[in-house]
Order: structure tokens, then sequence, then C-alpha cells
């Protein structure tokens, strides 16, 4: 959706920090929460995409001031009250009064762990043939869409050139509504004084990955 999340292209941010150690997580606490976040994922009925849109729901302030990792735990924590799996007052007090089912046992350490590590495809069957092929122009939609989206503010109404096609993907913006859908996805490269006028003798090239129905022909 539109947001503060979209932050591509956007001024005023600083220069992104350069990790030099290569350590994922700068605490054990975020190593927890990305545990706990993956652990959920095991269940039915989550996709990544439903997590995204959640997690942009969180409202701007905190959204700009809070951990990466301290949105994750939010966010699930959101998820878990409206899906029923936990109450206000759990989140609050710290104690849980959920009471175990035999017929539902909990997630194991090593089922968790093989779930991070297991290699996922969101490729998927497409019934139609590709619109574009590597080396058209085209152009971005410039329309916002309501939910969850992977259509950058800063490519939208720009034109580009489509430097590889994919095959077809799951859609993002449906899966979060809970459809299954499958698009041609494309990379698209832009020219860097495309996307910001500032960056017209720049010689940068922007490389995004586009489903179909994000762009159009020229």
């Amino acid at each position: 959706m539109d947001g503060v999340h979209d932050l591509g292209g956007r001024e005023g941010f600083g220069s992104v920090p350069n990790k030099e150690d290569g350590k994922p997580f700068n605490a054990e606490w975020e190593t927890r929460a990305f545990g706990i976040v993956q652990s959920s994922a095991l269940g039915p009925g989550w996709s990544i995409d439903w997590f995204r849109h959640c997690r942009e729901l969180i409202v701007p302030t905190d959204y700009l001031t809070r951990p990466y990792f301290d949105q994750w735990i939010t966010t699930l924590a959101a998820q878990m009250v409206d899906e029923g799996y936990l109450t206000l007052d759990e989140v609050r007090s710290g104690q849980s009064s959920f009471i175990p089912q035999p017929a539902h046992p909990a997630d194991t350490a090593e089922a968790s762990r093989a779930y991070v590590k297991a290699p996922k495809s969101y490729a998927r069957e497409v019934g139609t043939a590709p619109r574009f092929s590597p080396g058209d122009s085209v152009w971005c939609s410039a329309m916002g869409r309501p939910g969850h989206t992977r259509l950058p503010g800063y490519v939208r109404g720009r034109r580009g050139v489509v430097h590889a096609h994919h095959g077809g993907h799951l859609l993002p913006d449906a899966s979060t509504r809970g459809e299954t859908k499958a698009e041609h996805l494309y990379t698209v490269m832009f020219e860097a004084g495309e996307l910001w006028p500032e960056a017209e003798r720049a010689m940068d090239q922007v490389f995004v990955d586009l489903w179909e129905s994000y762009i159009d022909p020229v």
C-alpha cells in the first residue's frame, strides 16, 4: 500500500549504515524475534505477503522509529491477537493462559530451522503467454493500489526496458488477500535519470522485479 514504509528513493533518511561484521543480527533478542516469526510461518494459511501487509499497518511514528525486528514482533503479536491465539491481557502481562491441545502439538525448534533453511519457490504456471520480452520498452503504472503491493512508488509512471522474464510467480497483491493468482514476472531496467531528475547525467541503472499487471507497453 502507499505509506511511510515505501522508502525507496526517498530523501532525508541519511546513508544506509555499512555492517562490516557480516552478522545478520545486532543483539540476541533480534535472533529470538526472527526465530519466533519464522516459527509462525509453519502455521496453516500463513503467507509472507499477509505478514508484510500487516506490518505496513503500523502507525507511521512507530514504523519510522522502532527497530526492524521490533516491528516483526509487533506485527506477529497483532496477527495472533486478531486470529485468537493470544489476548491483549496475555501480551500486557507476559503470561500465557494457553492450554496446549494434544491434536495440535507445538512446532519444534528443529522444524523451524528446517523451514528457514529450505529453499522456497513462488514460481507457478501461468495460462497465458508473456506480454513482454527482453528489450521491450514499458511504462510502469502510475496508480497506487489498496493493500500490499510490490510496485515501488519511485518507479510509478516511469519508463524502463525489460531486462529479463522469469516465468510465472505468485502475485503478492492477490496473495495478501488470500487469493492464489500468478502472473508473469519481469526484471525491468531503469536509467537513474529517468527516476530522479538530478541524476540526469549519471550512468547508473536500477533493476526492479515487476509483475505483468504493473507495466504497460510504451
